[in-house]
C-alpha cells in the first residue's frame, strides 16, 4: 500500500491535472447530452429552491440572514424578488434548495452535486452583472464534475459523515472559480481552503430530522464564494489539504486516480437523478413498490384496514429508521414514514411529508404497522437500492410488489416533460412568468443561453 506521503503527492498532482481540464473547458466542449442534463438539472434544482418558500422555519431562517446583509446584488428565490449582497443569498438559497428534498442527486457515490453548486454559482452570476447564462451552465457543469470526482475519490464504508456538510463547499469553489475565470492554480488553491472549511456534519442528523442540516449547503455555498475570493488576498490552504482533511481527518478510503480518471469521456452530469419523491433516494424504491402494491388491492383500497407493512430494502435504505419524526426532515428520512405516506396517499409528494402528517393519527397507526427487513440477495449497480413491500389487510388481503431500481437515475430516467411538469407546478403559483423565461434555456436557445444570467432572473421573478 502506498504510503500517506506518496498519497498526498498523488492528490495533489491529480487535482493539478484536474483543474487544468476544467479551467480549460468551454461550453463547445461538452457534449450535447450534457449540455441538455445541465440545463435540466440548472431548473429543476431552482423550482427545488422555490418549493421550501413556505416552511416557517426556512422563512425565519432567511429573515435572520437578511437581517445582517450587505448590498442588494443577487435575488432570493422565496417567491419574492428581495436582494441581498451575494454570500447571504447564497446562504438563504443554499438552505432552501434541499429543503423538501426534491433536488437532483448522484447515484455512484453519495453526492447531491448539483445542489453543492447552483446557490453559490446563482448568486456570483447574478452579482457579477456581466455572466451570461452560459456561464452558468459550464461553471455548473465543472463544479458538478469536481465535487463528484471528490466524492469518489474518498469514500466512507459507513454512512457516518452527511455529505452536505463535508462536500458542498468543495463544489461551491470550483464552480465560482471557473465562473470568475480563475487559472488553474488558483481553482486548486479555491479547492484546498474549501476542504479546511467544510462541515463534519453527522449523517443521523437527517434521519433525526435535525434542521440544522438543511442549512450546511447553505454555509457552503457562502464559503465557496469566500474560498475563491481569499485566493487573491494571498490565503489559500495548502496542496495537500484535500488529503490533509478527507483522508486524514475524516479517514476516507483514497483514491486518487478517480480525480482524472476518464476525463471528458463523460461528464458526470449524465449521470445524475432527478426527484419526484420528495424524501431521500434511499426510500425512493420502496415508494414505487408500495405505489404498486397499493394499486394491486383495488380501486376501493381503504388505509384504514392495513394491519401491517412490511419492508425489505438495500442496507441505506435500512439506516431510515424512525418510526415517529418529530419534524418534517425526519418525516422525509423515515422509511417508516415513507412506506405509510405511499400506502395511505399512493403518492410521496410535498404534502405526503407536511408538518400535519406528523400529528396526524391514521398515519401515527400507519408507521407503527412498518417492519423493516433486509433485501437478499444483495444486488449489483444499478439495482444497488432495491425494496420490496408486502401490504397485509385486516381481511387476509395481501399484495406484495419490488423495485430494484427507482426511476430517475440514468438507468430508469424520467422523460423530460415528467421533470418539466414538476418545475411547471412549482414555479407557476410563485413566479408565473418563469416557464417563459426557462423553457429557452431547457431547449438550449443559442439567444437565452448568450443572455445576461441577471436578466433572465429578473425575468423569471417578474422583476
Amino acid at each position: 500500500m502506498p504510503d500517506q506521503n506518496e498519497t498526498d503527492r498523488a492528490v495533489v498532482s491529480a487535482v493539478a491535472a484536474l483543474t487544468a481540464w476544467t479551467q480549460g473547458l468551454r461550453w463547445a466542449d461538452v457534449s450535447q447530452a450534457a449540455r441538455h442534463r445541465a440545463a435540466l438539472i440548472l431548473c429543476d434544482d431552482f423550482a427545488a429552491m422555490v418549493a421550501a418558500r413556505e416552511e416557517p422555519e426556512l422563512i425565519a431562517y432567511q429573515n435572520s440572514v437578511a437581517r445582517y446583509c450587505g448590498r442588494a446584488e443577487a435575488t432570493v428565490f422565496n417567491g419574492g424578488q428581495t436582494k441581498l449582497d451575494r454570500c447571504s443569498a447564497a446562504l438563504a438559497n443554499g438552505g432552501a434548495a434541499d429543503w423538501c428534498e426534491l433536488d437532483g442527486g448522484y447515484r455512484p457515490v453519495i453526492c447531491h452535486a448539483g445542489l453543492y453548486c447552483l446557490p453559490a454559482v446563482f448568486a456570483e452570476a447574478e452579482a457579477s452583472g456581466t455572466a451570461r447564462v452560459e456561464d452558468v451552465l459550464i461553471a455548473l457543469v465543472c463544479g458538478y464534475e469536481t465535487v463528484v470526482r471528490v466524492a469518489r475519490a474518498f469514500t466512507f464504508p459507513r454512512l457516518v459523515l452527511h455529505p452536505h456538510g463535508s462536500l458542498a463547499a468543495i463544489g461551491a469553489a470550483a464552480s465560482v472559480a471557473k465562473l470568475r475565470g480563475l487559472s488553474a492554480e488558483d481553482t486548486a488553491k479555491a479547492i484546498s481552503t474549501a476542504a479546511t472549511i467544510t462541515v463534519p456534519g453527522p449523517y443521523n442528523h437527517a434521519v433525526e430530522g435535525a434542521l440544522v442540516r438543511n442549512v450546511w449547503p447553505g454555509l457552503a455555498a457562502q464559503a465557496g464564494i469566500y474560498a475563491a475570493d481569499w485566493v487573491g488576498c494571498g490565503i489559500s490552504g495548502r496542496p495537500e489539504s484535500l488529503a490533509d482533511v478527507y483522508a486524514g481527518i475524516y479517514e476516507a478510503k483514497t483514491d486518487p486516480h478517480e480525480l482524472t480518471a476518464g476525463l471528458g469521456e463523460r461528464f458526470a452530469v449524465e449521470d445524475g437523478y432527478h426527484k419526484l419523491h420528495a424524501c431521500c433516494q434511499y426510500g425512493h424504491s420502496a415508494v414505487e413498490a408500495a405505489m404498486e402494491a397499493r394499486a394491486r388491492l383495488g380501486d376501493k383500497f381503504d388505509p384504514a384496514l392495513v394491519e401491517h407493512i412490511h419492508v425489505d430494502t438495500h442496507w441505506k435504505g435500512r439506516t431510515l429508521d424512525n418510526v415517529q419524526p418529530e419534524t418534517t426532515l425526519a418525516a422525509k428520512f423515515s422509511m417508516q414514514h415513507i412506506a405509510a405516506a405511499a400506502v395511505r396517499f399512493g403518492h410521496a409528494n410535498a404534502e405526503a411529508f407536511h408538518a400535519s402528517t406528523l400529528t396526524d393519527q391514521t398515519m401515527s397507526r400507519l408507521r407503527r404497522t412498518v417492519t423493516i427487513g433486509a433485501f437478499e440477495p444483495e444486488q449489483e449497480w444499478p439495482n444497488d437500492r432495491p425494496a420490496r413491500i408486502t401490504i397485509t389487510l385486516a381481511d387476509g388481503r395481501e399484495a406484495t410488489a419490488e423495485c430494484l431500481s427507482a426511476r430517475g437515475g440514468s438507468d430508469r430516467p424520467f422523460e423530460p416533460s415528467e421533470i418539466l411538469a414538476k418545475i411547471e407546478t412549482i414555479l407557476g403559483p410563485a413566479y408565473p412568468g418563469a416557464m417563459a423565461a426557462m423553457k429557452p434555456i431547457l431547449s438550449l436557445d443559442s439567444q437565452a443561453l448568450s443572455g445576461i444570467w441577471g436578466e433572465t432572473v429578473s425575468a423569471i421573478v417578474g422583476r
